[in-house]
């Protein structure tokens, strides 16, 4: 649950940030906005996590372990999800946009017919490769004590004194947990190709 809200999270902020700051003013929207990614992408998460968590109090921000966590998370994927978005609108062929503009389209048609499901097939390779980063990202949430996969097994280990067999779970777990979200992945992509085809 920890993963699907914060992974959730991290994609519409990321998307509203890079709307903002495409379409948005570039002085008051854009540089807060690279502001904030290089900020996030030049630290680590686990110094995040700890900023967010034990930091928080002071200056009012008093959060559990859970939503602490999926803030985290939230923030932390926001700030990759962002670039490759950029990425993504960037690859959309400048003449398709011309010429859309050329057959008197308005712009809030342009932006959700030909630019977004353009930029969706582009960028999401990369949106699902970091979707699977963010999954392994989350033992790291174990470190503030929120409940998730990591944090169980340590538990069960300091009760069972049991060390090899359930981390080799882990693992096992996580290894097959990513293969569905490969997979899911390709198959949204081939939708998104064959919806491009067709409306071609």
């Amino acid at each position: 649950m920890t993963w699907v809200l914060g992974t959730a999270g991290g994609l519409v902020l990321g998307f509203l940030m890079e709307m903002a700051r495409r379409f948005g003013p570039r002085i008051w929207v854009g540089w807060p906005i690279r502001a904030y990614v290089e900020f996030i992408r030049g630290t680590p998460f686990l110094v995040q996590l700890f900023v967010l968590y034990y930091g928080g109090p002071l200056i009012g921000l008093r959060l559990d372990a859970l939503p602490a966590g999926v803030l985290g998370l939230s923030l932390y994927g926001a700030a990759y999800f962002t670039e490759i978005l950029r990425a993504g609108f960037d690859a959309v062929p400048k003449g398709q946009i011309e010429a859309a503009r050329a057959i008197g389209l308005p712009g809030r048609t342009i932006v959700w017919r030909i630019m977004l499901p353009v930029m969706m097939v582009s960028a999401l390779p990369a949106l699902v490769n970091f979707a699977i980063i963010l999954t392994k990202e989350t033992v790291i949430l174990s470190m503030i004590t929120v409940p998730e996969i990591m944090f169980q097994t340590q538990t069960m280990m300091s009760e069972t004194f049991a060390f090899v067999l359930p981390i080799l779970i882990l693992a096992l777990f996580f290894w097959g947990f990513v293969e569905v979200i490969s997979r899911f992945g390709r198959r949204l992509e081939r939708r998104f190709t064959h919806y491009l085809l067709e409306e071609s």
